[in-house]
């Protein structure tokens, strides 16, 4: 969230180095066979079977002794190669005379002691540093590396003019490993070109480096390794005067440092009057004694110094001693991380600092509360460190007018106070507060213009409605707690970057794009989403924003719940419309229901349903008794030999031909005007007449396909229970009948004149006679049993 505003730092080795590798490695990251790592495999020497294609070739932190032509020959397009921290202890630069494109060349942390001349002028960089050498392996062909940037060397013994066939090179960086040199005498070095100059020297062993280097236009200036005590410190101080002499030496760099207190200070009081700009200590160990020391703060061109990583061996001494020398400093930015430092003073008034860095101390509440002289800072980091009072922090900051940007994150904060009483310098406009202890209420003291704040990994598990207003916030990072609901933009109607990821977030609201129409980005990932139909509108929501507002989309948006959908995506998600309206689906089953209630009148208006359910009812009593009555019995109540259906159309025939015919013979004949029951429903004398009859005859023709009281009976005499599986219908055709003009609603009669034989009256009276004798065989009951019960029911 901030950033430390050193723009120059001891880096450019690594800097410089990384993009060179990075920018060689890019162009062959498409194919893997260009790289091989064959790095740390205990080989012994390198091997032969390397794709011949190979760019990039790492066999660091091997066994390796020795290089022969036919190593590196058939590697044509190698352009980087690896060889340190192997056992190589001689070189003859003509093994590389097949690799015209070799770059990169690294041959550190090996053995060798002396080296041929024979170059590739193809050479970006070149690092010899950390081997035996006894003095600089520079010899005149060096001078033809036009390409050089970064040079590595090694030496025992230093020489003025080691470096003059390199002088017209204009390098970027030089590695000098002097952890060897042990001259006595006073030696002088002159190195005419380069931008950075690293020195490493011995670890283990005071320093007393005794050499009067000179460098045209160095901007940085690192050493490595400085071993101090009060009686030693004027040799280094001896040593930076003349690295220190010209105006554009910018950063200088202090790795793994061990001296004392006093030493410190005087090299600071060295530096002070000096052009450098950024002093930087890296790994800074204090011994022997802490007192009490003089600084003169005269004017200095120091803008920055960073310590890091900071052990004190002296365990009782004046804490005033040393915060007084770091509060009192007159430059703009300071940076004391990872330190055991448990305090510092409040600076005087006449201070410029602007930035102020202190992550990974032990401060606690107390650090500069009712202190009044930061009016000039802009940027306070406390990170790290000891603070408890989210109350006390807004306090400290009520007198640094300044203040733009604030960091306490990782601290022990919490905020119980429910008055929301709380004081904060109104210039801020970034806060971090994460991975503190903050709970809801810490919306009740937040500075009133905060634009950025970052509140992820607290304990926040919900967002206070009635909360101060936060217009002017832009950016709000609240990932990593228990939120259960998007936030309402009503509370912040300036944000526009929302980031919740990773809280507890089931059901967000489909209006949270209405309510916060400025976001144009939101990362709300890693929520245990329930794929419900509330999540549906959500989702859909989502779906209409740009996939560059909606980061992680889709792959970190995933279904939590249920069981048969998690881990499944929200794109993939997929519910209708009709299952989570509860409205829409009531009137879809309205709709349906009433459009089938509808159809189903109409069907039973054009089929004439009622009719049918009546004699379905009428059909079901008669069965029912049926069941009960053995059929001996139902046979005895026989009262007719048959019952005759016909159109009154046809009742001429019927009377004057069919009835005078039958009765001759002496078959009881049933005829609905003269054997319906008067007071009886019409489709209840039609069951009777058909129950008590023997057989039932229809005189079928135009005027019966039009009649439906004839179709009726037909029906029920086809139904028959009394007689079922029996022979009981008679079928006479008295005049044709077409098929197409028999109704489409009697399928009845349909069905019997295609499977039933029926008698057709002839139009020849010599034929009548057959006809007849056909209608009497079909009468195979003895008229005494009909007989015998008309008698009985008289």
């Amino acid at each position: 969230m901030t950033k430390d505003k050193d723009s120059i730092t001891g880096s450019f080795h690594f800097v410089y180095i990384v993009t060179l590798i990075v920018g060689t490695i890019i162009q062959f990251s498409d194919e893997s066979e260009f790289a091989v790592d064959m790095s740390n495999m205990k080989l012994i020497h390198v091997p032969k079977d390397l794709p011949p294609k190979t760019k990039i070739l790492d066999l660091s932190q091997n066994n390796i002794s020795e290089l022969h032509i036919s190593d590196m020959s058939y590697l044509s397009g190698l352009k980087v190669l690896k060889l340190s921290h192997n056992r190589i202890w001689c070189l003859d630069f003509s093994i590389f005379k097949f690799n015209q494109d070799l770059e990169y060349l690294d041959l550190s942390h090996n053995q060798l002691q002396n080296i041929s001349c024979h170059l590739i002028t193809s050479l970006k960089h070149l690092d010899l540093s950390f081997n035996d050498f006894d003095v600089l392996p520079i010899c005149k062909e060096f001078g033809n590396l036009t390409q050089l940037h970064f040079l590595g060397l090694s030496a025992t013994k230093l020489r003025q003019l080691d470096l003059l066939p390199i002088a017209h090179l204009h390098l970027s960086y030089i590695l000098l490993d002097l952890e060897g040199y042990s001259a006595k005498e006073t030696e002088s070095l002159q190195i005419l070109n380069t931008k950075t100059l690293n020195l490493v020297f011995h670890p283990n062993q005071l320093f007393s480096v005794q050499v009067n280097i000179s460098v045209n236009s160095l901007e940085c200036l690192q050493l490595t390794n400085i071993k101090l005590n009060n009686s030693n410190c004027g040799v280094l101080i001896k040593f930076l005067s003349g690295l220190t002499r010209g105006p554009t030496l910018l950063n200088f760099t202090l790795k793994h440092v061990k001296t004392t207190w006093k030493c410190l200070v005087r090299i600071f009081q060295f530096l002070w009057p000096k052009p450098v700009e950024y002093l930087n200590i890296y790994n800074l160990t204090v011994v022997e004694r802490i007192d009490k020391e003089d600084f003169h703060y005269s004017k200095t061109a120091l803008k920055a110094l960073k310590i890091e990583h900071v052990k004190n061996e002296v365990f009782i001494f004046s804490q005033t001693a040393v915060y007084t020398i770091f509060s009192e400093m007159n430059i703009m930015m300071l940076t004391i991380s990872d330190t055991p430092f448990i305090h510092m003073l409040c600076p005087p008034p006449s201070n410029t600092f602007k930035f102020l860095n202190f992550t990974q101390n032990v401060f606690t509440d107390s650090v500069f509360q009712n202190c009044s002289q930061l009016v000039r800072l802009e940027t306070l980091i406390l990170r790290k460190n000891k603070l408890k009072d989210l109350y006390k922090v807004g306090l400290m900051t009520k007198h640094m007018t300044s203040l733009e940007i604030l960091d306490v994150s990782g601290n022990s904060l919490e905020y119980d106070r429910h008055d929301g009483d709380c004081t904060w310098v109104g210039s801020i406009v970034v806060l971090n507060l994460s991975s503190n202890i903050l709970a809801d209420s810490v919306f009740r003291c937040l500075p009133p213009k905060v634009k950025v704040l970052d509140l992820h990994d607290n304990r926040i598990r919900s967002i206070p409605k009635p909360i101060m207003k936060l217009e002017a916030l832009q950016e709000l990072n609240v990932a990593s707690n228990s939120l259960a609901h998007l936030p309402d933009c009503d509370t912040f109607s300036s944000l526009s970057v929302l980031i919740i990821d990773s809280n507890s977030i089931s059901n967000p609201s489909a209006d949270f794009f209405q309510s916060c129409q400025k976001i144009r980005s939101i990362r709300a990932g890693n929520n245990p989403f329930q794929c419900t139909c509330e999540l549906r509108e959500f989702v859909q929501s989502l779906g209409q924003v740009s996939s560059e507002v909606v980061e992680g989309w889709p792959d970190s948006y995933k279904c939590g719940y249920p069981e048969n959908y998690k881990g499944t995506l929200l794109k993939d998600f997929h519910v209708s419309q009709l299952s989570c309206n509860t409205t829409l689906l009531l009137v879809t089953i309205g709709i349906t229901v009433l459009v089938l209630t509808l159809t189903v009148t109409a069907l039973c208006i054009y089929f004439d349903l009622p009719w049918y359910l009546r004699m379905v009812c009428q059909w079901t009593q008669t069965r029912r008794r049926a069941r009960n009555i053995p059929l001996e019995e139902l046979q005895r109540t026989l009262q007719f030999h048959a019952f005759i259906s016909y159109s009154e159309h046809d009742s001429a025939w019927v009377k004057n031909e069919l009835v005078p015919c039958l009765e001759k013979e002496d078959i009881r004949i049933c005829l609905h005007e003269r054997n319906f029951v008067p007071g009886k429903s019409i489709v209840e004398n039609i069951i009777n007449c058909i129950e008590r009859s023997y057989k039932s005859i229809f005189v079928l023709s135009p005027n019966f396909v039009q009649s439906e009281w004839c179709h009726y009976e037909l029906y029920f005499a086809h139904h028959n229970l009394f007689h079922e599986g029996s022979n009981n219908l008679i079928l006479i055709l008295l005049e044709p009948i077409p098929q197409n003009c028999i109704p489409s609603k009697y399928h009845k009669l349909k069905a019997l004149m295609t499977q039933r034989t029926y008698l057709e009256w002839p139009k020849e009276k010599s034929k009548h006679g057959l006809f007849w004798a056909n209608i009497r065989a079909a009468f195979n009951m003895k008229l005494e049993l009909i007989a015998e019960n008309n008698d009985a029911e008289t």
